[in-house]
């Protein structure tokens, strides 16, 4: 299969488990797929409806560790849906992931070419989660049954791998407030595990690591 591999670094990452907003903030070991079409969003620099697209990411880092962070919490009307000029601090302890790399693999030359140039700033997560793109390069991989699976989110359904297993939304809408499209579970599978799949088809691309990695190819249609 013929793709744009577009080479993602940042310093820190940092990606909120669904539903825990108080208390220690952990984050997920890979980005969810709503990240990821956020930043080419960013990288476009409008909302793309994502219709029929292919795409696949291996996420990996060097460490994990815990920041304490101040927040600021901002009162909202009775309804929710708009913030009041009401603002309070409090301090919470915040996980990350130290020394990213993203691999993203895409079929549409358009979607390197926003990368190549991007409109907005490129985050890995979190707004100081600044990112680079390193290096966009056109790959040909071969297709893989019983793929082994690191770095990456698989649906749960069908697969059944072990994993931290998340229910995902795989994007937002635009409206106000933004509601979630696509939620599925998903194995949430980190770089530091190799998890052996019975069935599933990836693509490998020999040149990550000295062993290659698998990758797993999502088909989104939010029509």
């Amino acid at each position: 299969m013929n793709l744009y591999r577009i080479k993602i670094s940042s310093w820190t990452s940092s990606f909120r488990y669904p539903n825990l907003i108080s208390g220690f903030q952990p984050t997920l070991e890979v980005p969810p797929l709503s990240t990821i079409l956020g930043l080419i969003n960013a990288a476009s620099g409008y909302y793309i409806p994502h219709n029929n697209l292919k795409i696949g990411y291996y996420f990996k880092y060097d460490m994990k560790g815990v920041d304490l962070e101040s927040i600021y919490q901002i009162e909202g009307n009775k309804t929710g849906n708009f913030p009041l000029n009401k603002a309070k601090t409090n301090i919470i302890n915040r996980e990350f992931l130290y020394s990213c790399k993203l691999y993203l693999y895409l079929e549409d030359k358009q979607y390197a070419d926003y990368l190549s140039n991007p409109y907005y700033s490129l985050v890995l997560g979190r707004s100081n989660d600044l990112a680079t793109v390193e290096e966009i390069k056109s790959v040909d991989l071969q297709e893989v049954h019983d793929a082994k699976i690191s770095g990456q989110i698989i649906p749960f359904t069908n697969n059944f791998l072990p994993g931290d297993i998340q229910a995902l939304p795989k994007y937002f809408t635009d409206s106000i407030p933004r509601n979630n499209l696509g939620t599925e579970p998903y194995s949430v599978i980190s770089c530091n595990t190799n998890i052996q799949s019975m069935g599933l088809t990836a693509y490998k691309d020999s040149s990550i690591g000295s062993e290659g990695v698998d990758i797993y190819m999502h088909q989104l249609n939010f029509d």
